[in-house]
């Protein structure tokens, strides 16, 4: 009875250990997230005020840049959307509109090379 016990301790030591070890790399893996999340919005606020700025000039190649540059602003919601994880009909319909836009800029993307 008494090896038992023993054995018991020793497995329920070994479980807390674990437990302990398992949720320190949760809360390590969560603040991560989060740094990352408010970087996104600050990189968010900055290429969107770019593109609020009128260009001036004509340019195929500028016209491209800023389009790429739509592209990537998209994409950093699409990423903070998903790393949010908020589960709503809304938030399917923003996604699939996001997916088809990062979409279509890939795909115009490999037809300019092709030409």
């Amino acid at each position: 009875m008494i090896y038992l016990l023993v054995f018991l301790l020793i497995l329920l030591i070994v479980a807390i250990y674990f437990c302990v070890k398992f949720a320190l790399i949760i809360i390590n893996i969560q603040q991560t997230i989060e740094e990352s999340l408010d970087i996104l919005d600050e990189k968010y606020a900055i290429i969107s005020n770019i593109l609020n700025i009128p260009i001036f000039y004509d340019s195929k190649e500028i016209k491209d840049v800023l389009k790429e540059i739509k592209g990537v602003k998209d994409a950093i919601l699409y990423i903070a959307q998903k790393l949010t994880n908020k589960e709503t009909d809304q938030n399917d319909e923003f996604d699939v509109v996001i997916e088809e836009k990062i979409t279509a800029t890939r795909g115009d993307k490999s037809d300019d090379s092709q030409q």
